[in-house]
């Protein structure tokens, strides 16, 4: 569980990982889709996840130079345990404003 849940640290780290769920990914798609993240916090996930091996990067030839990432089979794996934390999530938010 500490693996999982060091794989998944960093605030805004699970909604990064939401957005692979749907599919690949460039920087620039990211940076759209999730508006209110800094370059700088998003190239931090973006490394970390790489470096857990959540992530694959793919360097494209050319210029401007593009890249783009992808889930690692490991990282689809996440997709259960994300579903489970959000379902876990939605119960304990409903329950917490409901009469004891």
């Amino acid at each position: 569980m500490e693996i999982t849940l060091a794989a998944l640290h960093g605030r805004w780290t699970t909604l990064v990982i939401r957005e692979f769920l749907q599919g690949d990914r460039t920087f620039t798609e990211l940076r759209h889709a999730l508006p209110a993240l800094s370059d700088k916090v998003l190239s931090d996930r973006l490394a970390h996840l790489t470096e857990a091996g959540v992530l694959a990067r793919h360097r494209q030839p050319g210029w401007p130079p593009r890249v783009s990432y992808t889930l690692t089979s490991h990282g689809r794996r996440l997709g259960p345990v994300m579903q489970a934390l959000w379902d876990w999530g939605a119960e304990h938010q409903l329950s917490s404003i409901e009469p004891r």
